[in-house]
């Protein structure tokens, strides 16, 4: 009897995983399908990426919906009395209510930010900074776009599962393949303030960054675990299939939240990493994250984290000491909020 138990739950613990990794395929596969058309929607109507992204996975059931399916209608819009295009009966609130029907989905995508665009009710709306996807979540709700008490809840964890934010930022221009565009790099001298309220000049401060390291094609090894070096725009599910790792098991073994694609030439473990890194220690450079570092020395974040007294979003000073094997015996010092003037010396990779 108790191995059949164990049996039930193993049976059913794989049907539950094998679900959810089956759920985050289709809405990454909707996400890199509809990403461009939210970006350009936002760009000309200013209803944020991440918020028309968000809707059309939740209204259209990731496209799968037979609303989507059959009608195009991504957004669950009803007809109203100003829609004079094509309608379909389709129970929703009450029976066979009326629904808008496009002849494709970017006639629906376009729609969609019309409607909000030219809606009296949701006017405010454009009063809110665009990257404020949860003032947005909650004043759809609030307009009376759907009826579900939770309706921001799902659409907030939707931008913050599938990093959806970043399509926002990228139609504002503060994204370019992903990576933060940084302002212009170049050398600055640094001043302060006197008690007397007068300027000097500090010492300028200067930070190399040198060329990344290369690495080679397929499957290789960092601190004894498997990793590829994945190239930008590299899907994350083809890594997963030729390898025979589940999808989400590729997001958990790298510290990550379910993405498309690669949006920058980076390395993916194919295994879990280590507890302790392969060094003894790590110096911070500049524009280094603690993920950055746990992804370079092959090391569990939540290890590094651990080991160094660290929390989710320290980031530790440049120049910093962290430890990789042993507890250290203090905390680092955290990054401030300071300009620093940079020597380039290569960034090719």
């Amino acid at each position: 009897m108790q191995k059949f138990k164990y049996l039930f739950v193993a049976l059913f613990t794989f049907i539950t995983v094998n679900a959810i990794a089956q759920k985050q395929e289709k809405v990454l596969n909707y996400i890199s399908q509809y990403k461009e058309l939210a970006i350009a929607e936002m760009q000309r109507t200013g209803v944020p990426a991440s918020i028309t992204l968000a809707q059309g996975i939740h209204e259209s059931g990731s496209g799968s919906s037979k609303l989507a399916m059959a009608s195009n209608n991504h957004f669950g819009i009803k007809c109203k009395s100003n829609w004079t295009g094509e309608s379909v009966k389709h129970d929703d609130d009450a029976k066979g209510e009326c629904f808008r029907k496009y002849p494709s989905s970017e006639d629906s995508y376009k729609d969609h930010s019309d409607f909000l665009k030219n809606g009296q009710r949701y006017a405010f709306l454009f009063s809110l900074e665009p990257t404020d996807y949860q003032g947005w979540a909650n004043g759809l709700k609030k307009a009376g776009y759907a009826t579900n008490p939770k309706y921001p809840q799902v659409l907030i964890k939707l931008v913050e599962d599938y990093q959806l934010q970043d399509y926002t930022l990228i139609a504002l221009g503060k994204l370019q393949g992903g990576i933060p565009k940084n302002e212009v790099v170049k050398e600055e001298i640094n001043t302060k303030v006197t008690p007397n309220n007068t300027v000097e000049e500090a010492e300028t401060v200067k930070v190399e960054i040198k060329s990344s390291p290369t690495y080679p094609e397929g499957e290789f090894k960092i601190n004894e675990t498997r990793v590829v070096f994945a190239k930008k725009g590299t899907p994350f599910l083809s890594i997963a299939k030729q390898y025979n790792i589940d999808l989400s098991k590729l997001f958990e073994f790298n510290d990550m939240r379910p993405f498309i694609e690669a949006e920058k030439d980076q390395l993916i473990y194919i295994q879990r990493k280590r507890k302790t890194g392969n060094e003894d220690f790590h110096l911070v450079k500049i524009g280094e994250t603690l993920h950055d570092i746990a992804q370079l020395q092959a090391i569990r974040l939540e290890s590094l984290q651990e080991l160094n007294w660290l929390k989710k979003n320290n980031v530790p000073a440049v120049g910093e000491k962290l430890s990789l094997k042993a507890k250290s015996t203090s905390m680092p010092k955290l990054a401030l909020k300071e300009k620093y003037s940079i020597n380039v010396v290569s960034k090719t990779k």
